[in-house]
């Protein structure tokens, strides 16, 4: 599969000369002559990566860079510009660049740093720390449940469950499903234990009042999740 580069480059040639490149590496390229259009397009789309010339009409490179990370967007972006000074390489990172080329530059060495941020990017996956169905939350890194803004009074087993059941939130769970990664067994013991947990979760999940989320599919398991 292709990967998808934006290239934000005002200069004809130098755009020219990077779709070319990058095309011919096998990437999909998408291009934008000014800083409005490419954040436009950075904004839109499931971009790779972003090489960002640092001087451009409309909207300079640093500022279409800061406005791309306060909004929470964190497309690896190297930055193309004829300033190498310390300061401006300086200047570029701080703005959440993660990288920062030259001009003028080899297209070798731009793929060679485009590999090496889309390395980075798969062997480093987001850690997950907090997980959410709705208004219920489980923070695992502390164990703690909450339901409204109210704290769920659930044992270690209980908060087991729950995170099984929030990580397939939506699809239904069977029995042996809940036996094999919570109990750690390969088979059903023929005991009532899952049921007693489910009720007890369900009490403390689904309070008077609120909307249920846990509920029992006859003859299949349980699922997590709004009504359908």
């Amino acid at each position: 599969m292709s990967k998808t580069i934006l290239v934000v480059e005002d200069d004809p040639a130098t755009a020219a000369f990077l779709v070319s490149g990058l095309e011919q590496e096998g990437y999909t390229v998408h291009r934008a002559a000014d800083g409005l259009r490419g954040l436009e397009l950075a904004q839109d789309g499931d971009l790779n990566a972003i090489v960002l010339d640092r001087m451009l009409p409309g909207l300079d490179g640093l500022t279409l860079l800061e406005t791309l990370r306060v909004q929470g967007i964190d497309t690896p972006v190297i930055i193309l510009s004829a300033i190498g000074s310390t300061d401006e390489r300086v200047r570029g990172l701080r703005a959440g660049s993660d990288d920062y080329l030259v001009k003028p530059f080899a297209m070798t060495e731009l793929i060679a740093r485009l590999e090496v941020l889309h390395r980075r990017r798969v062997a480093v996956p987001a850690v997950v720390t907090r997980l959410t169905c709705g208004d219920l939350t489980l923070d695992l890194l502390s164990s703690r449940a909450e339901r409204a803004g109210q704290v769920l009074m659930l044992q270690p087993r209980a908060i087991q469950l729950l995170e099984f059941l929030m990580r397939n939130q939506g699809q239904v769970v069977t029995r042996s499903m809940i036996f094999q990664k919570v109990w750690n067994y390969d088979f059903d013991p023929g005991t009532n234990v899952i049921d007693v947990y489910v009720s007890n979760l369900r009490k403390e999940i689904d309070r008077p009042g609120l909307a249920p989320l846990l509920r029992t599919v006859r003859g299949a398991g349980y699922r997590l999740g709004a009504a359908q």
